[in-house]
């Protein structure tokens, strides 16, 4: 097995010396940057658009694996295509007709992701799982950072890791919410091969031996 991709969310940086945080970041063994979009309308906060994460490119080398916490994501993906994303991942409780949004996504070169929110059933990706390149499991209720994970998630995952399998194809298991150093083994042993972490790596002065804590603890 492969080792477990570490995205750090940008959220949870500072913003004042962005270039900084991302280049000591990289430097530490992030593999990918999590970009949290929020529109204030999908969730009840609002964050960043196409122009930062055209901004971000330029400074990293490191996938760009942008979130779409909006309503109507079928009208601004394309702005994050060209703004340079390398994953969009859009919510299933947000957009009517996601075939569609996908077929755009992909056709773009661009992996394409579905998300779940912590009480939107598995059974809801049916019919579009094999369409995908990517499945965000969110373990807190979207719209802030420094939630706490919600431990009944850990079936949710398992039962996500079971449905990729089944469908034979190379998707990636990613989660999303609260995870942190006392339970990223418990999320990773569940199934996931992504692990998105904001405040418990931004905040925790030494993003260098916080990674090397990390894949001490899964090993």
């Amino acid at each position: 097995m492969n080792r477990v991709k570490i995205a750090p969310s940008i959220l949870s940086c500072n913003f004042l010396i962005l270039e900084k945080e991302i280049k000591t970041a990289e430097e530490a063994g992030a593999d990918l940057f999590h970009i949290d979009v929020m529109d204030g309308h999908f969730v009840p906060n609002i964050t960043i658009g196409p122009m930062f994460v055209e901004a971000i490119k330029k400074i990293t080398s490191k996938p760009l694996d942008c979130h779409l916490m909006i309503s109507n994501p079928a009208g601004f993906v394309n702005d994050f295509i060209n703004a340079g994303a390398d994953i969009i991942t859009i919510h299933i409780e947000a957009d009517t007709h996601i075939f569609r949004t996908v077929d755009v996504i992909k056709q773009a070169g661009v992996k394409a992701g579905v998300t779940l929110n912590p009480s939107t059933p598995l059974c809801s990706l049916e019919h579009i799982i094999d369409n995908i390149d990517l499945l965000l499991i969110m373990t807190v209720n979207p719209g802030f950072g420094g939630q706490s994970y919600i431990s009944s998630m850990d079936k949710k995952i398992r039962d996500a890791r079971q449905m990729i399998d089944a469908t034979g194809r190379t998707i990636d298991l990613e989660v999303d919410g609260g995870i942190k150093a006392t339970n990223v083994k418990r999320v990773v042993d569940a199934g996931a091969d992504i692990v998105v972490m904001g405040t418990e790596f931004f905040h925790s002065g030494d993003y260098k031996k916080k990674v090397a804590e990390i894949i001490k603890i899964l090993k």
